[in-house]
């Protein structure tokens, strides 16, 4: 069974990530999304928003599911017995810190990491960029999927 998980903070779920996650549908029997907790780390949205915004937007997905994780991605992998770490790719920056994470995580383990590269119309969109928005009370649903939805 090929079994990947896709790391991430997704405060929010971008259509970045949106779309990784469902061009990957066809190359793994099962997804796991796993949310990321790092306690230094100030988040916009709680973790059980976040992971609601997941959820609903994979509703109709049977073979993608949402956990929340705290410590080594690839101590993860091994307790849900994945073999695969899933990450998007938008630019050349992207793949650099990306590249030295893949490498450590297989010399740490026998996990593989596949990368997808972000389509063209999302490649500019990231967490960060939607929080600035947000935050300045800008139109932010043109970047995220129709879940998030900030409550007033």
């Amino acid at each position: 069974m090929r079994k990947a998980i896709f790391p991430g903070s997704f405060d929010p779920i971008t259509l970045g990530h949106y779309d990784i996650i469902k061009r990957s549908i066809p190359l793994f029997d099962e997804i796991v999304v796993a949310i990321g907790i790092n306690a230094e780390k100030k988040y916009m949205f709680s973790l059980e928003d976040r992971k609601r915004f997941i959820e609903e937007a994979f509703a109709d997905e049977p073979t993608i599911s949402v956990v929340t994780y705290e410590g080594l991605t690839i101590d993860l992998c091994k307790k849900l017995k994945a073999n695969f770490i899933l990450r998007g790719l938008r630019n050349p920056a992207d793949f650099e810190f990306e590249k030295a994470i893949a490498h450590t995580n297989r010399r740490l383990s026998k996990i593989e990491t596949v990368f997808l590269l972000t389509a063209s119309k999302t490649s500019y969109i990231s967490s960060s960029i939607v929080r600035d928005v947000i935050r300045n009370g800008g139109e932010y649903q043109m970047l995220v999927p129709d879940s998030v939805v900030i409550k007033k």
